[in-house]
């Protein structure tokens, strides 16, 4: 009944404005594919009424007064569309409408949709992330990928080309959602860090918020990046054929049911099958980086089919099934397998302006990873995920509301260096219900909102209040600000002192805490984070724009693999202090800085630089650290010209530089006894292991990382629907040696990856 509340009092007030006005709704596709017109302007002409289509091409125009119109739709590449209507009193319009690529490039004038959502929507910390703006990137091995271009994204720290995580503004892979058509995805990446799960030509866009996001997104402390994939084409049979030294992929999709205008629904499929084989291929063409090859191997399978309603309604089925394999010479070998299954749908109720969607997934994870000094860690994770969200449109306002459940059942095994076995394995279910409203008032829009989450393995209860503001200063420059209350009950299998994090493993907030920190009690098992940002966009001349956001989180309860556990918990220990015998330590820690983007896009060149300067502290109690990932500055140029008759040229190239990450230094050597028998051990009789004094923790510094990336493309086009894209690339051009890992005890160092070049071809039917 709670959600029925603000409905009805919404209702009340409204209702005598809604007698003498009406709405038009409905979706806008693009007429090759009938795939969705993402980001698109529909607006009544000579009116400020006017919005931008969502993913799934949706616009919705309410409380407009009784009367004829010219309907119009405008989107960069597209003619534009041109339709009178007639809204009634009272009536609600659906309109289904098809853009059709423009035969005559525009030279002067540029109609952007990006414009109206910059003075419309809150959007602080969110970039969205479109195919185009993938592909602009150099196709490092050939193929664009979605984990090449979130490293030039502001706040993004990027830890390395082999076993790679992302650190968003401070925040660990384990505080960062992923969520794939709604289906939660939990190890995004792969270990060769070039490549994510997700095959860049079945995206249609990605939001990712670093931070500062509002109610509809919840169990993250960090960050959020919701990604959908595209339906299929629904016109004809079309697909795309790749290879290249480090990997060849295949997309088929088509119809089912083909869609024509002003017919009943269609159906459509999208399957792609993506394998790596660096491992076979690097033995004779990089032979120069290691004669074994380079261990890397992955497979990607995805499939989805669409169920679509003349109204716009539809239902999508879809499932995947992702691998890893790598093989570190001497140090580990790791695995990871992944699959899951899905349904997410969208409905749009004749006779109401609400628009429905919601999902239900489930899906698995499992890694395993042997060290080489035996030391061994397991990890599964595997449960469902569902929601379901009702938006309304007022004017240029939106209300949306909805509840979530989470169940997840987690197995965790690992051993740490004083051979000291730590595990766990629990089942729990997650409740959540949210409100947000986005209201615009003049130049000022106020995006308030609420999220009540329940843990029930836990017994605790949350609320959740989030905030977004903008103000329109001018029609160029806007200032924005944004920040909330978040938490999360998973825990990461990693610690956060590691140098290197091959093992991404999963955990429910463990009960195996200390029971006081920092002189006070622990009384919560959850992680805890509060968000604080504010910055401004300006639209500066000669088409570039700038956006500078500083940001504050505060980790005020964290929960950390205890790598120094010599004691089992028990009776016996009963006096050790709890740092010494507990699973898990109790942390907090800061993460602030502030993040500049500048950015060009006009007549097919593409710049892009990105600066963030970033301070990230953990404190455990007993000391300040700085973690692995603590990146002071980040920097992040990038560049991209389609030139030639036709557009038929493409050329880009990246530079990536990076101040020194921490580590924790080796300050002695000693021999380490086997005592398993106490004081019965004949230590004269046995020949100890190496072991290491380490100094404090990460008070080191590593050397300086810079790369340069770059590629060039040439299009042929070989029939009306047929082309050939042949692309050379090179990455870490000028072959930069950044460090990966050093071995502690031979003194061995290996890199990331030196310089490889790479030459492939892609077919598109």
């Amino acid at each position: 009944m709670r959600h029925l509340l603000p409905l009805l009092i919404l209702a009340f007030f409204t209702s005598g404005a809604l007698a003498q006005t009406g709405d038009i709704r409905g979706f806008v596709y693009e007429q090759e594919t009938s795939e969705p017109a993402i980001y698109t302007s529909v607006y009544l002409k000579g009116t400020t009424h006017g919005v931008q289509t969502n993913l799934d091409g949706y616009y919705s125009i309410t409380r407009v007064p009784a009367g004829d119109y010219v309907l119009m739709v405008t989107s960069v590449g597209f003619d534009t569309i041109k339709e009178p209507i007639t809204i009634k009193a009272g009536d609600i319009l659906t309109k289904k409408l098809y853009l059709r690529k423009s035969a005559i490039q525009m030279k002067e004038i540029e109609i952007s949709g990006e414009n109206e959502e910059k003075k419309t929507e809150v959007k602080v910390s969110v970039n969205k992330v479109t195919p185009k703006e993938i592909k602009q990137l150099p196709t490092v091995g050939g193929e664009p990928d979605l984990a090449q271009y979130l490293q030039v994204l502001p706040g993004v720290i990027f830890s390395g080309d082999q076993g790679g995580q992302l650190y968003i503004r401070g925040g660990t892979p384990i505080q960062n959602k992923v969520l794939l058509d709604g289906m939660i995805i939990y190890n995004p990446f792969h270990s060769i860090g070039l490549y994510s799960v997700f095959d860049a030509d079945i995206i249609r866009g990605a939001d990712v918020y670093t931070g500062g996001f509002n109610a509809e997104y919840g169990d993250r402390i960090s960050s959020v990046m919701d990604i959908t994939t595209r339906d299929g084409n629904k016109k004809r049979i079309a697909g795309r054929a790749s290879v290249n030294p480090f990997t060849a992929k295949f997309l088929l999709e088509g119809p089912l049911k083909k869609e024509k205008e002003n017919q009943e629904g269609s159906s459509s499929f999208i399957i792609t099958s993506r394998n790596s084989y660096l491992d076979k291929t690097s033995k004779s063409l990089y032979s120069y980086v290691d004669t074994a090859g380079l261990p890397f191997a992955f497979n990607d399978l995805y499939g989805k089919i669409s169920l679509n309603s003349s109204s716009g309604s539809k239902v999508n089925f879809f499932g995947f099934n992702f691998t890893d394999r790598v093989n570190y010479k001497e140090i580990a070998d790791l695995d990871w397998k992944s699959f899951g299954l899905g349904t997410n749908f969208v409905l749009v109720p004749s006779g109401s302006s609400v628009l429905i969607d919601g999902n239900f997934a489930y899906s698995n994870y499992r890694i395993n990873l042997d060290e080489r000094d035996e030391q061994s860690r397991f990890s599964e994770i595997s449960g469902f995920n569902t929601s379901l969200n009702f938006s309304y449109f007022i004017k240029k306002d939106e209300l949306r509301y909805g509840l979530e459940i989470v169940g997840f059942r987690t197995d965790f095994q690992f051993s740490n260096a004083y051979s000291k076995s730590i595990g766990q394995t629990e089942n729990t279910t997650q409740l959540a219900g949210y409100f947000k409203y986005k209201k615009i008032a003049g130049k000022l829009i106020a995006e308030p909102g609420i999220r009540i989450n329940y843990y029930s393995s836990l017994s605790e209860l949350t609320a959740e209040p989030r905030l977004g503001l903008k103000f329109n200063a001018t029609d160029k420059l806007r200032f924005k600000a944004a920040g909330g209350y978040y938490s999360q009950n998973l825990l990461s299998g990693t610690s956060d002192r590691d140098v290197v994090n091959l093992f991404y493993g999963f955990l429910s907030g463990s009960d195996n805490i200390p029971e006081t920190f920092d002189g006070e009690d622990v009384t919560s098992r959850l992680q805890k984070a509060q968000h604080a940002i504010a910055g401004f966009e300006l639209d500066l001349p000669f088409h570039l724009n700038l956006n500078v956001e500083g940001y504050f989180k505060n980790f005020s309860q964290l929960q950390n693999l205890n790598r120094d556990k010599v004691y089992d918990d028990n009776s016996e220990n009963s006096e050790k202090p709890d740092y010494l015998k507990k699973d898990f330590i109790i942390e907090s820690g800061t993460a602030r800085g502030i993040d500049f983007l500048l950015k060009y896009d006009y007549r097919g060149l593409y710049l892009w630089a990105t600066y963030s300067l970033g301070y990230v502290k953990r404190y455990d109690g007993v000391r300040t650290y700085w973690p692995s990932f603590d990146r002071r500055h980040n920097l992040n140029l990038v560049g991209s010209y389609t030139f030639g008759k036709d557009k038929a040229w493409m050329t880009s190239v990246r530079w990536n530089f990076g101040s020194p990450f921490p580590f924790t230094q080796s300050q002695g050597y000693y021999e380490q006894l086997n005592l398993n028998n106490g004081l019965g051990t004949d230590i004269l009789q046995q020949n100890g292991q190496i072991a290491i004094y380490y100094a404090g923790i990460n008070e080191g510094r590593l050397s300086y990382f810079h790369r340069l990336d770059v590629s060039v493309q040439r299009t042929f086009k070989l029939a009306k629907n047929t082309k050939l894209e042949v692309q050379a690339s090179a990455t870490n051009l000028y072959d930069r040696n950044n460090i990966f890992y050093f071995d502690r005890l031979s003194g061995t160092k290996v890199y990331q990856l030196p310089i490889l070049p790479s030459l492939g071809a892609a077919l598109s039917f």
